[in-house]
């Protein structure tokens, strides 16, 4: 109840404010395991997904989110158990590996997972390589990936930061992407980046972004 509650009035508010434009919705199947694989440009970019997805999208975020003290810490982390964030620890020497068993568990009871491949948000607005997670929770689960891109969400929160402001907004769904001719080869580091690239070159033209060959970490180690 919580949850309808909170999508309805949140959906209402960014219906009036953003009148976001949402294309290919249909796309995305209306029931069973489905893996939504998109670029990442702002903190917002969750929210945004998951309120204009008529299914429940479970995303995992920072576990730091929902453990805060306080009204304030208890408040944030209903808001985002409630909006769908699933609490992992990625800073650990697990952390990969819990965010991706989290995952493959969220796919085998039947629900729809929002996944960054990226891994982290863009630094400077363009798209950078694909981490392998998503390749292994698709050979795994055997899920269909549906790539998305969210356009001018960075307007709305640039840097990630502070309140948002009114600015247009798109957000774009693909075809469904199937890779089930590679199954059984979940453990292979070629198929992997193979299936990898071909989710993040469907990002790119649906984004429109300059793709850069590099993780997004490197980057903003640089």
């Amino acid at each position: 109840m919580s949850r309808i509650l909170l999508k309805a009035i949140l959906g209402f508010v960014m219906r009036v404010l953003f009148r976001p434009k949402v294309e290919g919705l249909e796309r995305i199947p209306e029931s069973g395991p489905v893996i939504l694989a998109g670029n990442h440009v702002t903190f917002i970019d969750s929210l945004f997904l998951t309120l204009v997805v008529k299914r429940h999208v479970v995303y995992i975020g920072k576990d730091e989110y929902v453990t805060g003290k306080g009204l304030k810490g208890r408040l944030m982390a209903w808001f985002f158990r409630t909006s769908g964030m699933v609490p992992v620890d990625r800073d650990g020497g697990h952390g990969g590996v819990a965010a991706l068993m989290t995952g493959r568990r969220i796919l085998e009871e039947g629900k729809a997972f929002g996944i960054y491949p990226e891994g982290t948000r863009s630094p400077d607005g363009r798209l950078y390589r694909g981490r392998t997670g998503i390749a292994r929770l698709a050979l795994m689960t055997g899920a269909p990936v549906v790539p998305f891109a969210m356009i001018g969400t960075d307007k709305v929160q640039p840097g990630g930061k502070g309140m948002p402001r009114v600015a247009p907004v798109t957000i774009r769904f693909g075809e469904p992407l199937d890779f089930a001719r590679y199954d059984g080869m979940d453990r292979d580091r070629y198929v992997l980046r193979a299936v990898t690239d071909e989710v993040m070159s469907h990002v790119m033209d649906l984004s429109g972004q300059e793709y850069v060959d590099m993780y997004a970490t490197k980057a903003k180690a640089a």
